[in-house]
């Protein structure tokens, strides 16, 4: 933000200076588009946004300097990646014709079309986009911030700032007890609580230690996969590796001195707690809405922005718009489903701003690549309904390693070079394409 100093010589001046320096840090913007985040959903819908509407007519205001491709987080933390490979500039993605406004947003004015951010500007706009994101809330946790800070064997691969830790107290542990934890919901990419203990599991076998350490996963959830047909072949994996699940167990305190994880027994009616004594713990913390949509008359009674969801349009607002991990929509909150969601959402902007009715819908599709080795993965994509939505031509529940290596090598150079660019909708067409294909098998066969 432009500073501006100015010499101070008298009450008089003094006054005047003031004012000055409020009225200039009170500066206006108006954008005709503001995408609120500059996450995965945020670039991508500017990007489109500024190609169709030209330059501009599009802001992104978002904080952060560095911009993560989070779903790599998982192989960093295995040992797998490093976190460069998932690391960019923010500037450097920035779609061409927008503008962006390094800035947080403090306050959310839907009935002025306007938006306040911390440094006090002022963002008009015929259209808002919310793009927000989900907040870590490590403090929901007991102790736990001060574990990851101070402890030697407690670790996180949510964070690009203990993410690397993880590995390095993995290939630290040879005996004792390790857990890996998943709160209650709503999180970011569901399957990565258990993703890292598959590759924990795997990376012990190969050290020879694996018989001297006590796998177990704790959940607050009642199964261990929301789709059956692939939580049935995760247990399977389970079973036959030997990783304990304990179900409705969540994670509310860790002593970090002592070694100890606390949960609450979610079946039972007082939530009783249960000790459990750890070697090597890696939580998920739990997460939630962002403050200042939270607090906003965009949120609905548990904080998220309250849109239509197939739609993505603000049930009260129409001029208002979701995507991501902020919205309200029952979907898992996957970079997968941010780019299903692009389709639909673009074509209901275009046609709000057109002044036509609202078409397309979003089915709530979502994948989950789920690493189950170093070389295996499960890729599981479903619907609203939790159904199977396989776009390759094979049971995708099965362990194969050509879907890792989609994972580890296609899938990244997607995310930078189509979804941030706004080209990637997702695989509705390839999967079409597959469909056919099998179609014309089948019949002539």
């Amino acid at each position: 933000m432009k500073r501006t100093v100015i010499a101070l010589s008298s009450p008089r001046s003094n006054l005047l200076s003031v004012i000055l320096v409020l009225l200039s840090m009170l500066e206006n913007y108006r954008y005709r588009f503001a995408i609120a985040g500059g996450g995965s959903g945020g670039i991508a819908i500017a990007a489109k946004l500024a190609k169709k509407y030209g330059k501009g007519k599009v802001v992104i205001i978002e904080p952060s300097s560095t911009h993560y491709y989070q779903p790599l987080f998982t192989l960093v933390g295995g040992g797998l990646a490093d976190l460069p490979e998932c690391t960019n500039a923010t500037d450097s993605l920035i779609p061409p014709g927008c503008t962006l406004l390094k800035d947080e947003v403090k306050e959310f004015q839907p009935k002025q079309n306007c938006l306040v951010t911390g440094d006090g500007h002022q963002v008009h706009y015929e259209y808002l986009v919310m793009a927000t994101g989900i907040a870590l809330n490590y403090d929901k946790v007991e102790g736990l911030t001060e574990a990851l800070e101070y402890s030697d064997n407690v670790c996180t691969n949510y964070s690009p700032e203990y993410v690397r830790n993880t590995y390095y107290y993995m290939k630290n542990m040879t005996k004792g007890n390790a857990l890996f934890t998943f709160p209650t919901p709503p999180i970011k990419c569901a399957g990565a609580p258990q993703k890292i203990m598959y590759l924990a599991d795997a990376h012990w076998r190969n050290e020879g230690v694996r018989d001297n350490i006590n796998i177990q996963y704790y959940t607050a959830l009642g199964v261990l996969f929301g789709v059956k047909k692939f939580a049935d072949a995760l247990n399977q994996i389970c079973d036959e590796r030997n990783l304990t699940r304990n179900y409705q167990r969540n994670l509310v305190k860790i002593d970090h001195v002592k070694k100890i994880a606390t949960f609450e027994d979610l079946s039972s009616e007082n939530r009783k707690r249960e000790d459990s004594p750890y070697d090597f713990i890696h939580v998920t913390p739990p997460m939630g809405p962002q403050e200042a949509v939270k607090d906003s008359e965009l949120a609905d009674s548990n904080g998220y922005v309250d849109v239509d969801k197939h739609t993505l349009q603000h049930v009260r607002y129409p001029n208002v718009f979701g995507i991501g991990d902020c919205t309200n929509t029952p979907n898992g909150k996957t970079v997968a489903a941010v780019a299903a969601q692009l389709r639909a959402l673009y074509k209901n902007l275009k046609a709000s701003v057109a002044g036509t009715p609202l078409k397309p819908k979003y089915d709530g599709y979502a994948a989950c690549p789920l690493v189950t080795g170093n070389s295996k993965l499960i890729l599981a994509e479903f619907d609203y309904d939790n159904q199977p939505l396989e776009t390759f031509p094979f049971d995708q529940s099965e362990e194969r390693y050509s879907m890792y290596l989609m994972k580890k090598y296609f899938l990244p150079p997607l995310y930078w070079k189509s979804l941030l660019k706004g080209t990637w909708l997702g695989p509705k067409e390839v999967r079409k394409g597959f469909q056919a294909v099998k179609r014309q098998v089948e019949k002539v066969a």
